[in-house]
């Protein structure tokens, strides 16, 4: 099952997208929900990112590939750190390139949504606790990162994580090829089966330390190839049996807007 979020007429809503044809649901993929009789096309909506996370949780260097780039030994445990949920934009909404900044990078990624509420879940179990996947992009200022010795403010500009375009519930996320194209150029090529840690085992570790709640995502780091971008780029994150994920980057306004 392919989820969207979407907007049309002034109403935000979830449905399930087959074929470029949106079935809108009440409710949510996250509770009990009821099908509705009326149906969009893609291009009659506006897609918005497929879920509300109350956050973004992220993982470092759990790509074998990346890891051989950067030159480092990978981690025995997972590396963690956190995106706000202000970050999030979806389809088609604009990277916004801060001011304060002199580089930032795309970072292609799988993200894992949660689907139901899970705390200490055993990996074994963790399969049940995700709804699905969809494509991430952990947006980096990459020349802030070093500056205090940790990452929450290179990594948390509003429009910084990009997510979408669908949550797709049927995938097995062992094996799928992930791409990043800039301006229509690879960049970015590997597959899932390159990480250190699964998701399955992710979702196990994260609900140790803390509730995982329905509509949590969890970005499960990138491939090699990060790079930057500029403003009037267009970014787009491909993932086999998910889709694309496409943003354009704007320059930043006088207002701060």
């Amino acid at each position: 099952m392919r989820w969207v979020r979407f907007q049309v007429g002034g109403n935000i809503k979830y449905g399930i997208e087959e074929d470029g044809e949106i079935t809108p649901v009440t409710g949510s993929p996250f509770g009990d929900y009821q099908v509705e009789t009326e149906k969009f096309s893609t291009d009659q909506v506006t897609l918005l990112a497929p879920c509300e996370p109350s956050k973004i949780l992220c993982v470092g260097l759990n790509y074998r590939d990346h890891a051989a780039e950067m030159k480092l030994d990978l981690p025995e445990q997972p590396v963690i750190f956190m995106k706000p949920s202000t970050a999030v934009i979806g389809p088609g909404a604009d990277i916004v390139y801060p001011g304060i900044s002199k580089r930032v990078d795309y970072e292609a990624e799988l993200a894992v949504v949660v689907g139901r509420e899970a705390r200490d879940v055993p990996e074994v179990e963790a399969g049940r606790y995700i709804l699905g996947y969809t494509c991430g992009n952990d947006v980096t200022a990459r020349d802030l990162q070093p500056a205090d010795g940790q990452w929450t403010i290179s990594k948390s500009f509003d429009t910084f994580c990009p997510l979408g375009p669908v949550i797709e519930t049927d995938c097995k996320a062992d094996s799928l090829e992930i791409r990043l194209l800039l301006n229509g150029e690879e960049k970015q090529h590997s597959n899932t089966g390159q990480m250190v840690f699964s998701p399955q085992y992710l979702v196990s570790y994260l609900s140790r330390v803390m509730t995982l709640h329905p509509g949590d995502v969890i970005l499960t780091g990138t491939p090699s190839g990060v790079g930057p971008v500029a403003p009037g780029d267009r970014v787009v994150v491909e993932i086999e049996e998910i889709g694309r994920l496409v943003n354009v980057v704007a320059r930043h306004s006088a207002t701060g807007k």
